[in-house]
């Protein structure tokens, strides 16, 4: 019965009337998985996640420290740059603005950008004031369950749009990073993986910005 395309369809029609379809995007209940590289190893003993760049003081947590950290919820609409978009997932996970908030993260004033650092070297860029929003989330579960590992288990960087939040950017899936290990925060920006490869440093996805 999930799968009846009929109803698929008339869910799709009415995420389009709510507003809630951005353009080019089809409705999936499916969650597809997409990435470049082989899903890498977890040791919960080696692990951390470092914060540094244009901040006060570096910052580092071990996955015990992490899981300590305030944490948050969030349902999201996710939209990938495949043209498949999945509505009303819930994330968890903790906030990078509740770590600005606390103190735990101190930013100087010449930070302007942030680049989510993941395994094998893999980057994303976004705009801090991005980060900073609240569909932003370094997320460890994923509809009440810790995130698998192909979707970026134990910790992903996750970005969608909050039904009825308007005044949010909301980019791309992709400009979530999987597997996450740190922020460097920035004066300048600087593409990540897909951006430079040709992909849209912006990644609007109400103004369909796939591509560079």
């Amino acid at each position: 019965m999930l799968d009846n395309p009929f109803l698929r369809k008339m869910e799709e029609e009415e995420m389009q009337r709510e507003g809630r379809l951005p353009p080019g995007q089809s409705l999936t209940r499916k969650f597809p998985v997409l990435h470049y590289g082989p899903v890498p190893a977890f040791n919960p003993l080696t692990w951390n996640f470092r914060a540094w760049g244009e901040v006060e003081e570096a910052r580092e947590w071990s996955w015990e420290e992490f899981n300590q950290l305030p944490r948050a919820s969030i349902e999201m609409d996710i939209h990938c740059v495949t043209q498949w978009s999945k509505f009303d997932t819930t994330w968890e996970g903790v906030s990078v603005r509740s770590l600005v908030d606390a103190g735990l993260i101190r930013l100087k004033p010449s930070a302007a950008y942030v680049l989510q650092h993941a395994e094998y070297g893999f980057t994303v860029n976004l705009p801090l004031k991005v980060i900073l929003q609240e569909n932003f989330l370094l997320a460890t579960h994923f509809n009440g369950e810790p995130i698998s590992p192909d979707h970026g288990y134990p910790l992903r960087g996750v970005v969608g749009a909050i039904p009825g939040r308007d005044g949010l950017e909301t980019p791309y899936f992709w400009k979530g990073a999987k597997w996450l290990r740190g922020l460097e925060f920035m004066k300048e920006d600087k593409p990540g993986f897909w951006e430079q490869a040709g992909y849209h440093n912006n990644a609007d996805i109400w103004k369909e910005e796939r591509f560079g």
